[in-house]
Order: C-alpha cells, then sequence, then structure tokens
C-alpha cells in the first residue's frame, strides 16, 4: 500500500516585514503629499505666531505704536516715508495696527470656535450614547436655538451689551454649539452600535470609559475639521457683524472694523481697503482649505 507524504507548502519569504499602517498614518501621509493643504497650514502657523507676536514686532522691531495718530502722515501710501503699507486716516502704522487687529480676529475665531467645539462634542457623546431624555431635553434646545438665525441672535445680543473681543467670544461660545452637538450626536449613534462597542459593554466597560476610549478617538478628525471651519466662520462673522456696526468697538481694532471704517476714505487711501480685505480672504481661504483637506485624508474612501 503507498504511503501518502503530507507537506505544509511554505510561501517564499520576501525578507521585509509587512508594516500594518492605521488610518491616521495614512492620513497623515495623505497631507503630505496635498501640497495645497501644506502651504495653506503653513500659511496658518506662521499668520498665528506674527500676530500672536504682534506687541514684540511693533515695539522691538518697528519700535510704532499703532494707536500713535501722526496728523502729517495721513493717508501715507505704502512704501512712502518708511510705511510699509501705508497709513490710515489719523496718520497711524497699517502694519502695525493690521498685526495687532489681527491677533485679535484669529483669537476670537480660534477661542470662540475651541470653547463651542468642546461643548458640542462633549454634548454630542452624552446626547448620542445615552439617548432618552436626556437626548430628547438637548435636542428640543438645539431645534430651538437653531430656529433662529444666529447673525439675529448675535445683533439682539449686541443691543443689550457692546462687544469687545473678550464678550464676542463668550457670545458664540453659548450660541455656537448648536451644529457641532448636532453632528457628533449623528457619528455617536453610528458608533456605538459598532462591534468593539457592543464587546466594551458585554465585558463590563463603563460608559466613561466606552466614551473616552472607544468612542471619542473616533470623533477627532472630524472635529478637527469642524474647528478649522468654525473659525473661518467666526472671523467672516465679526466681519460681518463690524459692517453693521455691532461688532468689537474701538479702539480694540480687528480686521473686519479696519475694513469698515476704510470704507468711508475709499479715495483718499484705497490702501485702507485693500490690506484688511486681504487678510480676511486669504485667511478664511487658508482655513477652508485646511479643513478640506483634512476631511479628505480622513476619508478611507480616498486612501490611495
Amino acid at each position: 500500500m503507498a504511503v501518502t507524504r503530507r507537506e505544509v507548502a511554505r510561501m517564499p519569504q520576501s525578507g521585509k516585514a509587512l508594516v500594518s499602517k492605521s488610518l491616521t498614518y495614512k492620513a497623515l501621509q495623505s497631507l503630505r503629499r496635498d501640497r495645497l493643504t501644506v502651504v495653506a497650514l503653513a500659511y496658518i502657523v506662521v499668520l498665528t505666531v506674527v500676530t500672536a507676536s504682534a506687541p514684540l514686532i511693533t515695539d522691538f522691531i518697528m519700535q510704532v505704536d499703532p494707536n500713535e495718530p501722526i496728523t502729517a502722515d495721513i493717508f501715507t501710501p505704502p512704501l512712502t516715508k518708511g510705511y510699509i503699507l501705508g497709513a490710515d486716516d489719523i496718520g497711524r502704522d497699517q502694519l502695525a495696527r493690521l498685526l495687532h487687529a489681527g491677533g485679535i480676529s484669529m483669537a476670537i475665531g480660534f477661542f470662540g470656535a475651541l470653547f463651542s467645539s468642546t461643548i458640542g462634542v462633549v454634548l454630542g457623546m452624552i446626547t448620542g450614547y445615552f439617548g432618552g431624555l436626556t437626548d430628547d431635553v438637548f435636542h428640543w434646545i438645539i431645534t430651538t436655538l437653531d430656529s433662529v438665525p444666529t447673525l439675529f441672535l448675535l445683533i439682539l445680543i449686541s443691543s443689550i451689551l457692546s462687544f469687545s473681543a473678550e464678550s464676542l467670544i463668550l457670545t458664540v461660545t453659548l450660541i455656537g454649539w448648536t451644529g457641532t452637538t448636532r453632528l457628533i450626536r449623528g457619528q455617536t449613534l453610528s458608533i456605538r452600535a459598532k462591534e468593539y462597542v457592543l464587546a466594551a459593554q458585554a465585558m463590563g466597560a463603563s460608559p466613561h470609559r466606552i466614551l473616552m476610549f472607544h468612542i471619542l478617538p473616533n470623533l477627532v478628525s472630524i472635529t478637527v475639521v469642524q474647528l478649522a471651519l468654525g473659525i473661518a466662520g467666526l472671523i467672516l462673522a465679526e466681519s460681518a457683524l463690524s459692517y453693521l456696526g455691532l461688532g468689537v468697538q474701538p479702539p480694540q481694532a480687528t480686521w473686519g472694523n479696519m475694513l469698515t471704517k476704510s470704507f468711508q476714505f475709499f479715495r483718499h487711501g484705497p490702501h485702507l481697503i485693500i490690506f484688511p480685505t486681504l487678510m480676511i480672504s486669504l485667511t478664511v481661504l487658508c482655513f477652508y482649505i485646511v479643513g478640506d483637506g483634512i476631511r479628505d485624508a480622513f476619508d478611507p474612501t480616498l486612501q490611495r
């Protein structure tokens, strides 16, 4: 009787170990290849550092007081008399004021979006995971706030108190969390039905642990996108309020109120309109590009 020999088939080894790549790693690689997003992100980083250092730049490098009027230099055009971007209607250095105003505008956008996004993420996770009466109550609050246009609410609040940068940040924090909450709630509802969440529940994991270690990590990418878009939206909202005369009031300068004031001096000093408009448009565009790039990078269907 013939004896059959059985051997285990061996695959040829290439000598290289296969390394599993996470979605985050693939997303970062995709972002590195996206030159437009990288350039926009670099612009935002440089702008943030420069505007945050505006007091040091104007005091020690430029040696200029952004609030000091010089009557003899009214409407001085750019690159004249030592003014790189010219002087305004009372002779103040336009570049120095743009730097200081940029710090205020960026702070309003960043901190307003950060605080409102934090509230939105926390409430969205809680309502989406627990549901029940908590979800119903917050859904009613969100529906009520969303039924009133945000700009109308800002106008209503500004009629009660005069906006400073701090009060505007507080206001947008209190009324700007609803969109993020609605979005995070929907994502949490989807994630809590996943197998690994059900397995964690079956093993006795507490709701706090599930929210922090199983649900929150999956919300980071969408939260970053919302943060980038929120910053851009708040910079535009501050400019719109300033156009209506309800934004941050002088002498505290922002790009919005600088642009609004310059409209009446278009014939005498067009540079007073050009540079604040350029800063607002370019900054908002870069935030939208970064948000769109991050969203595409973390989309598994677009991974290469």
